[in-house]
C-alpha cells in the first residue's frame, strides 16, 4: 500500500507568521486581517488587527484558502481568467475564490503547507505585507 507523506504547518510557524505579518503592517500604515490556514485549506490562525475593517476578516481567510487550494498566488487568477470566457465565466461562481492580491501558497521542501491570506490594503499592499513575511520566514521563498 502506498502512503503519502505530507508536511504541515505547525502552530508555531503559523504565529510566527501572523506576527511578521502584524510588524509589516505597520511599518506601510495599514490595518488587516491576517488568516494562515493549514494544507488543506482550514484556518490555523487567524488575527484581526485593532481597526481593521469586519469585511476583512472573510476576506483574508478566502484569499489564503485561494492560494492553497491550487497552489498559486491569488492575484495569478485575473490573468488567467480574462482571456479565456469559459473559464471567466466559471470559476468566480466558485464560493471563496478570489481572484486579486493577498493570498499566497506556503511552500517548504516543493510542498504546499499551508497558506496565508491578507486583507485591509490595496492589493499591492496585500500583497507585500505576504511576500514580506513569507520571504523573513523562508529565504527560498519563491518571487511570484
Amino acid at each position: 500500500m502506498n502512503v503519502l507523506n505530507k508536511l504541515g504547518i505547525s502552530d508555531e510557524l503559523a504565529d510566527m507568521l501572523i506576527s511578521e505579518a502584524v510588524k509589516k503592517a505597520k511599518e506601510l500604515g495599514v490595518k488587516v486581517s491576517i488568516a494562515i490556514v493549514d494544507e488543506g485549506g482550514e484556518l490555523k490562525a487567524f488575527k484581526r488587527m485593532d481597526g481593521a475593517p469586519i469585511l476583512t476578516i472573510e476576506i483574508a481567510i478566502d484569499k489564503a484558502w485561494t492560494a492553497v487550494s491550487f497552489g498559486i498566488p491569488t492575484h495569478e487568477w485575473y490573468n488567467m481568467l480574462k482571456d479565456n470566457p469559459p473559464l471567466a465565466m466559471g470559476f468566480p461562481k466558485i464560493p471563496r475564490l478570489i481572484i486579486f492580491g493577498g493570498g499566497f501558497p506556503i511552500v517548504y521542501k516543493g510542498q504546499v503547507i499551508g497558506g496565508i491570506g491578507i486583507s485591509g490594503g490595496s492589493a499591492e499592499q496585500d500583497m507585500e505585507i505576504a511576500k514580506n513575511t513569507l520571504k523573513n520566514w523562508n529565504h527560498n521563498f519563491v518571487k511570484y
